[in-house]
């Protein structure tokens, strides 16, 4: 376990690196254990990879959906190289030792060990590392696409994401937007010649902060919007005209794009009656949906009872989840490693963890499948 998660470390698949080469590193130890598994490349290094150990169907199946992007390690000094994979002091540094390549090598042990175990399958285990969940979950909407005709029935999916083992239900969702304010140049000296698309921003922003989005959710209450980059100008003494500002909305469970994007557009129309000038156009960037899985279905408390934690949980973040959602079955976030350390320099996981991580889901395993 250790070894494969140093090589998934190594493997580096960032952004520009793509996701390949973390895919033949599972892929090569899937193959050390005859467990049919197939990469699925596109785009030259882009790649999902997926295994499936087929079985009696007495049971449900249970689909475990990992993703193997990571982050870039950024621009702060790390201890180590952070795609050294060095172990130390009973951890694992590197850029995704936590996010999620820790618990993705928990998840492949916990089923070579069980294999290699000679492990009767009443139901079908299906695994995938999917390619993009940290910027637009392209991997994880290919996968699904390509096999949608091909699952069957699912119990549950399990995303192994490092949640301190704690079980998660339920997450917001994502909406970022790129709203663009046109305006008119003119001479520095002269500004009543032009339109000033930063100020033309300045009002739509003002009118942003105090915007009702309207749904409220019981677990979350309403969604969080954070204006974070803003562009203009070119040089001091023209006037600019556009002006660019990227938003940040985490939308709540059952709130949809459409009804966002509604409400902005609102604002435009507001802004127009007051000034003829005023010119907007807005465009989405990313958007994801949120998780909301029924804490209280009957998998679910299956899966508090198997992993001995009574509780479910809530968290801000986004993950692959709704994607998974789409297939109808409930989706349950759970794995080894801190949740804090994800995107952090000197990013870790601590070898009990892995090894709790591995037991752990060697015991979902047995409980649902065998």
């Amino acid at each position: 376990m250790k070894p494969l998660l140093k090589q998934m470390i190594r493997a580096e698949s960032t952004v520009k690196k793509g996701e390949l080469a973390t895919a033949e590193v599972i892929k090569a130890e899937f193959d050390r254990f005859s467990i049919p598994c197939q990469i699925d490349r596109w785009d030259n290094n882009r790649a999902n990879v997926s295994a499936k150990i087929s079985s009696t169907n007495q049971k449900t199946a249970l689909l475990l959906a990992a993703h193997l992007d990571v982050v870039p390690p950024g621009d702060a000094l790390w201890k180590h190289n952070p795609f050294a994979g060095i172990e130390e002091n009973g951890k694992i540094y590197g850029r995704g030792s936590a996010d999620m390549k820790g618990s993705t090598a928990a998840v492949i042990t916990a089923i070579t060990e069980l294999v290699a175990e000679k492990a009767v399958f009443k139901g079908d285990l299906i695994f995938v590392g999917a390619a993009g969940e940290e910027t637009d979950s392209c991997g994880a909407k290919r996968f699904i696409e390509q096999n949608k005709d091909n699952f069957g029935d699912i119990a549950a999916v399990i995303i192994p994401e490092p949640t301190n083992f704690d079980i998660i239900t339920a997450h917001r969702g994502i909406v970022w937007l790129r709203v663009t304010t046109l305006g008119k140049t003119a001479h520095g000296s002269m500004p009543q010649e032009g339109i000033n698309a930063i100020y033309s921003m300045n009002a739509f922003l003002t009118e942003l902060r105090s915007t009702d989005f309207g749904i409220e959710h019981p677990l979350f209450g309403k969604c969080s919007v954070s204006v974070n980059t803003i562009n203009s100008g070119n040089a001091i003494n023209v006037i600019p005209d556009k002006c660019q500002a990227q938003i940040d909305i985490r939308i709540v469970p059952g709130q949809t794009i459409k009804s966002v994007i509604a409400e902005v557009e609102k604002i435009f129309a507001r802004l127009k009656q007051q000034d003829s000038t005023f010119d907007a156009k807005v465009e989405v960037i990313r958007h994801c949906d949120g998780l909301d899985t029924d804490p209280k279905s009957d998998f679910v408390r299956k899966f508090c009872e198997v992993v001995e934690n009574p509780r479910t949980k809530t968290v801000g973040y986004t993950t692959d989840g709704p994607c998974f959602a789409s297939l109808g079955a409930p989706v349950i976030i759970y794995g080894a490693g801190v949740t804090e350390l994800c995107h952090k320099p000197d990013e870790y996981i601590d070898i009990a963890d892995l090894e709790k991580g591995k037991q752990v889901y060697k015991k979902i395993f047995r409980e649902f499948l065998c």
